[in-house]
């Protein structure tokens, strides 16, 4: 989309087009640092952000899990709907991410503020869509989601109030996105520790009704998360609009324009597709899991937020790619971009194996900080050690994926996200059980993960060779970094 379609019915001239403001120095580094202290500066906020992330969910589930198996099963139920509308947010992120780092690529910052003020008004948009439901189909959401009859209610009192978190969840993801476009981790990551420590001060006083506040149970919970997306999104809310941001936004950029948001969606709907998929497929998982009852249920809920925590370094390096390969696709740096995904890849193949090793050890213990139910840790140990056999795979593929992103390969993605979730897992979801039982439940995300690491790769791989014949290489200015 050229800068005119973009500005022409604010200023007619070309004056704008020719005079475009200096890139901001910390997006320029993008196509100029050298590659390893470019990942670990991009990465490491994301890491830290999604270490917040993840021990607010581990700690969220201590807590819940001190209210009984029952408890934690009824959270483990909302989990497909938090997925379904972070698939939303995190399409739309997306879009923005690439969009913008492109933009900054080709020094055209007119069009990257003019996208970065969508932001506001689709996430208000979208976060009222999802706070509505809350409120008025909170029971037939959870049966949907896998509750069983002794969960419901603990369910009900957890989703219910939690819905009023949407907005501020939605803008604060769009916002993170929007920040590391233009080669700002940092500030993303404030904001995210910010909100994760209130939640977490707050988690116990309000389930247990410490000092002055009145004992609210899973309510307890939920206010606690909405209290501390609001308090991340209010900061994300200011620094957006101050002199220290990247961007410098006027009241004509926060205009809805529907060819920008088409654009947007033409390179995030993918994605978001991918995540929906993603939803649907948790959804189904949760209801074949919650047939073995509420300890397979809880004991689910108990792997998933361990496996989030040893797949940090994963989300993070994932979050340093995407934008240095849209950036370097608009600055025609092919050399740089291929270096970073080769360089990315390694370092996790290699750090998520050490990982998995220590992990498949100490399984027993770390499943027994959360509950000592010998029913639950039956079912854990074996479904935590089966998810966590794939990491050193699992973490080039987000790799590959990331790539194709930031390449602005949506059907691509999406193909291989697709043929991930309905070709090799919910076949193998469907199949194993008759013959493995509840293993045969865990080991079809095994199955799942195999044959997605071979699909993408050899999808990335495709890629490369037909960018390198195609005589694209040429343009470049063989910066590698």
């Amino acid at each position: 989309m050229t800068l005119s379609l973009l500005t022409g019915r604010l200023d007619s001239s070309r004056r704008i087009t020719l005079e475009q403001p200096a890139l901001h120095e910390t997006t320029a580094r993008l196509g100029t640092d050298p590659l390893g202290k470019l990942l670990v500066r991009l990465s490491i906020p994301g890491v830290i952000s999604m270490i917040s992330i993840t021990t607010y969910n581990l700690v969220d589930s201590f807590w819940v899990a001190k209210l009984g198996t029952q408890a934690l099963a009824a959270l483990t139920a909302t989990l497909p709907y938090f997925i379904f509308t972070m698939a939303v947010a995190y399409g739309t992120g997306t879009g923005l991410n690439v969009l913008i780092a492109r933009k900054f690529g080709e020094k055209d910052t007119e069009a990257a503020n003019h996208a970065a003020g969508q932001v506001y008004w689709l996430a208000a948009v979208i976060g009222v869509l999802f706070l509505i439901p809350c409120l008025v189909l909170t029971r037939p959401i959870l049966r949907l989601c896998g509750a069983t009859p002794d969960t419901l209610e603990l369910g009900y009192a957890y989703l219910f109030p939690v819905g009023f978190f949407m907005p501020f969840f939605v803008f604060q993801i769009m916002v993170r996105d929007t920040l590391r476009a233009s080669g700002d981790a940092v500030r993303p990551m404030i904001f995210t520790i910010t909100g994760q420590l209130l939640n977490l001060i707050l988690d116990p006083i309000l389930i247990f009704g410490w000092w002055i506040f009145p004992e609210m149970g899973m309510a307890g919970a939920a206010v606690a998360t909405v209290i501390s997306a609001a308090g991340g999104a209010g900061l994300a809310l200011l620094f957006m609009n101050s002199k220290r941001s990247t961007f410098k936004l006027k009241n004509y950029h926060l205009k809805p324009d529907m060819r920008v948001v088409r654009e947007i969606y033409r390179i995030g709907l993918p994605a978001m597709l991918m995540q929906t998929a993603e939803s649907f497929i948790f959804l189904i998982f949760n209801r074949v899991v919650s047939g073995f009852g509420s300890a397979a249920l809880g004991a689910m809920g108990i792997s998933t937020r361990i496996c989030d925590l040893a797949f940090i370094p994963v989300v993070g390096v994932g979050n340093g790619v995407m934008p240095i390969v849209g950036f370097s696709l608009g600055a025609k740096l092919w050399q740089r971009l291929w270096k970073t995904v080769r360089m990315a890849t390694w370092w996790l193949a290699g750090l998520m194996a050490v990982v998995t090793v220590l992990m498949e050890i100490f399984a027993p213990q770390i499943v027994g900080i959360f509950n000592h139910d010998p029913e639950l840790i039956a079912v854990a140990v074996p479904s935590l050690r089966i998810f966590l056999s794939t990491m050193a795979i699992v973490a080039p593929t987000v790799v590959f994926i990331s790539t194709l992103q930031g390449l602005s390969k949506a059907r691509d993605v999406l193909v291989l996200a697709l043929a991930r979730q309905f070709i090799f897992f919910l076949p193998s979801l469907f199949i194993l059980p008759h013959f493995f039982g509840i293993t045969g439940v865990w080991l079809a995300w095994f199955v799942s993960d195999c044959a997605g690491f071979i699909t993408s790769g050899l999808w990335l791989w495709h890629e490369y060779r037909r960018q390198k014949k195609s005589g694209m290489w040429l343009e470049s200015n063989n910066s590698t970094g």
